[in-house]
């Protein structure tokens, strides 16, 4: 099972044309990062991944069906999205509201709907809070409320945009352990982020894109250690990548373990 994307292009009703020709397969459990500048069509690919748009051209298949045969509502219960401020779809007056809320839409039975609830809960850190209005926490713990009120669905997959905006230490690593944790049963993550200390801490592949346009998918150097991309996707060459460069150790190092590894 996969969400596929087929030669897709996306223009919005003013004429203004986002992406163009995007082709892409996020299989079963695998972590995509999407990078690129604002402006460069991360937001509206995604967007088309889980049905908040239609393709104009080309197809969007998630686990088979093509979204254009499927409402917004019936893709977004396998794809789910966490968008990048956590007002955008947090509405309830405390936090167990929020996260309950599908499940009672859904019309789910007790015992289904609290596993479920238990489960996103428990992932994301956040029963100390459930009586709470959402409004009155910190924006970081917002944020792992909306990933919560996504998560206590049944989707295979996950959009988070710019999920690491906003978080201390603390919040990264549980972020970190929250994705291991999806992996580990089968759940796929894509995630839109200019975070690229994240991208090579918790990714292994990486999608770059530049003017609605795809121009490198694959491990971590093929995009960050290529002079090409980097320029096309305005994307600076990391810290790390640039010392094995001036050492002359090669142009494949992401990571200190990568230098280390390559020093004679």
């Amino acid at each position: 099972m996969a969400i596929e994307l087929h030669d897709v292009g996306f223009t919005y009703p003013d004429g203004s044309r986002a992406v163009s020709g995007v082709s892409l397969r996020v299989e079963d459990g695998e972590r995509v990062a999407i990078v690129g500048q604002n402006g460069a069509g991360k937001t509206t690919t995604v967007k088309l991944m889980n049905g908040l748009l239609k393709p104009t051209e080309g197809e969007v298949i998630v686990d088979g069906e093509s979204t254009a045969k499927r409402t917004t509502a019936q893709v977004a219960r396998t794809v789910g999205y966490v968008f990048q401020n956590p007002d955008d779809q947090l509405f309830a007056a405390d936090v167990r509201a929020e996260i309950e809320y599908l499940p009672r839409y859904l019309h789910w039975d007790d015992a289904k709907r609290e596993t479920r609830v238990a489960r996103a809960v428990e992932l994301t850190g956040i029963a100390p809070h459930l009586d709470i209005n959402p409004k009155d926490l910190p924006a970081a713990i917002r944020k792992f409320v909306a990933i919560a009120a996504v998560l206590v669905s049944e989707c295979r997959y996950v959009i988070l945009d710019e999920p690491t905006a906003g978080l201390d230490q603390r919040g990264f690593a549980l972020l970190g352990t929250l994705l291991d944790r999806l992996q580990g049963e089968g759940i796929a993550v894509v995630t839109i982020t200019h975070d690229m200390r994240f991208v090579v801490d918790t990714f292994s592949r990486v999608v770059a894109m530049a003017a609605g346009n795809v121009i490198a998918d694959g491990p971590l150097p093929a995009v960050f250690c290529d002079d090409h991309v980097l320029n096309r996707s305005r994307i600076r060459r990391l810290e790390v990548a640039q010392v094995a460069r001036d050492l002359r150790l090669g142009d494949q190092a992401v990571s200190i373990d990568d230098v280390v590894a390559l020093i004679p």
